[in-house]
């Protein structure tokens, strides 16, 4: 694929790379220009490129510093937008590192500094005096524009010269401003610092004291860090979208063979689905809607060792591998809860608390499975023998007949072949999640859930919480890049109608 057949969103503003090239190559100074050109060729975000890639244009260093600007502030605006969750986290520097070694010996440094000055007699008080600053200007940075009595009390008390001139006249009230300082922070924390200002009461030694407080404020600048985050995802939501469009364009203006991995992948999709219909592909089976959902299906069991991720979903590509882990372990849960209560039978099935209990150590010994260096045969033969041993517990507890070795060896063979993809337990409830989320996608902006399949009512909760996270991802997706699923949709479902 050449060329588009159209730009879609394309930005009209004039903003991006390409017009700072724009504006250079009119510029008058063309010998400078052509020594600060580099030859350069957009890369792939896959390992090899594609099979008619683009030849190698030349970039201004300018363009490349616009574009590195823009990739770190769109993968920042995308997580906000598309992580419900995205909190902003303490740095931790690994123990025994370099900067945290730096770090503790001149933090130790100043706090025993601060320890000798009160302890001279008479004591001296330049560090506390500095300390006192920086907790006031904390303390007024966490006030909104309202906050007029509050901001008018932390002036009025934590007034430098008022402190120094106190300190001068050895008449400075420490532990004063110091309860100040922690009724002040109470004021203003989220209710979960409380707890943290209540310590903060019975700290008597003014060191200890002042550390502490520092630590509180540590982190109540995160909590409104976050409060602010939260605050401007509603807002971001509605830029985010053109934004990214715009960006995602600025690269395809540079590269326009960059979509060769996002057609395939949809190309791959109808023709499966084209495959699947028995009439012969109808329209309705065929549609836009239906491939595109059920190509970010297929992106939950992606080969990504071995398969180049499509372009426009290469930012989420880890959050695509998380679900496909996800994924796996539910549809074993599920499987592996059939396979127990039909050896368990009718009557301990039913006993309030069997499911859940089978559940919880199911789900707790599969933690891992998936991933590089875990044997799932090992796994499931583990669960074998813990379940064999749950289920003869519970019949001889309960009257049901007692579990006999042909039983117990035909549920530990049974939990082993659970994770075959011959397994027809495992076949079916793998589908019934996969129809599960495609109706979830269909009906994402409806106000009620789609019926869940039979079978799956013991993985409900942990079913519709992957359900909210994937529909979330891709409904986002669709809004960014639409107009490039349109046009590539149109030219393959045209493709496909205009075969014999």
């Amino acid at each position: 694929m050449g060329t588009m057949p159209l730009e879609p969103g394309k930005s009209q503003s004039g903003e991006g790379p390409s017009n700072e090239a724009s504006r250079t190559s009119r510029g008058d100074n063309s010998e400078e220009f052509v020594r600060t050109r580099i030859r350069q060729s957009t890369p792939s975000p896959h390992r090899g490129s594609p099979a008619h890639a683009s030849p190698p244009r030349f970039v201004s260093v300018e363009e490349l510093m616009d574009a590195a600007k823009g990739v770190s502030n769109l993968a920042l605006a995308h997580e906000i937008v598309v992580n419900g969750g995205f909190q902003i986290k303490a740095t931790k520097l690994p123990q025994g590192s370099l900067e945290r070694t730096v770090r503790d010996i001149v933090h130790k440094a100043f706090w025993d500094c601060l320890e000798a000055q009160f302890n001279e007699d008479p004591p001296v008080y330049d560090h506390a005096i500095i300390l006192m600053g920086e907790i006031k200007e904390i303390l007024l940075s966490f006030l909104l524009p309202g906050h007029t009595r509050l901001r008018n009390q932390i002036n009025e008390v934590l007034d430098l010269e008022l402190i120094k001139q106190e300190a001068e006249n050895r008449a400075l009230d420490i532990p004063k401003l110091a309860n100040f300082t922690i009724r002040m922070m109470g004021t203003l924390c989220a209710p979960a610092r409380d707890e943290e200002i209540r310590k903060l009461r019975d700290i008597n030694e003014p060191v200890p004291l002042f550390r502490a407080i520092f630590a509180v404020l540590d982190l109540m600048k995160l909590d409104m860090a976050n409060f602010a985050v939260s605050s401007i995802r509603p807002h971001l939501m509605q830029q985010s979208v053109e934004y990214e469009r715009n960006k995602f364009q600025d690269f395809f203006d540079k590269q326009p063979d960059s979509l060769c991995y996002v057609t395939s992948w949809l190309e791959e999709t109808a023709s499966d689905l084209y495959s699947k219909d028995s009439d012969g592909a109808s329209s309705e089976s065929l549609c836009s809607v239906s491939v595109l959902n059920h190509a970010y299906l297929k992106l939950l069991t992606w080969d990504h060792e071995q398969r180049p991720f499509p372009e426009t979903v290469v930012m989420d590509q880890i959050r695509f591998q998380e679900m496909k882990l996800e994924l796996l372990q539910l549809t074993l849960l599920g499987t592996l809860l059939v396979i127990t209560q039909n050896s368990a039978g009718p009557v301990v099935s039913a006993l309030p608390g069997f499911t859940e209990q089978m559940k919880s150590l199911i789900r707790l010994l599969l933690e891992g499975v998936g991933t590089p260096g875990v044997s799932t045969d090992d796994v499931l033969a583990t669960i074998g023998e813990k379940i064999s041993v749950e289920v003869a517990r519970c019949l001889s507890q309960h009257g049901s007949t007692p579990f006999s070795p042909e039983r117990e060896e035909s549920l530990k063979g049974q939990i082993r072949t659970a994770a075959s993809p011959s397994n027809k337990i495992y076949q079916l409830i793998e589908s019934r999640i996969e129809s599960f989320l495609l109706s979830y996608l269909s009906t994402a902006n409806q106000r009620s859930s789609p019926a869940l399949p039979g079978g799956l009512g013991p993985i409900q909760k942990e079913l519709e919480e992957l359900a909210v996270k994937f529909a979330r991802l891709v409904n986002y997706n669709k809004m960014v890049f639409s107009p490039y699923y349109d046009s590539i949709l149109t030219k393959i479902l045209n493709k496909q109608e205009a075969q014999p």
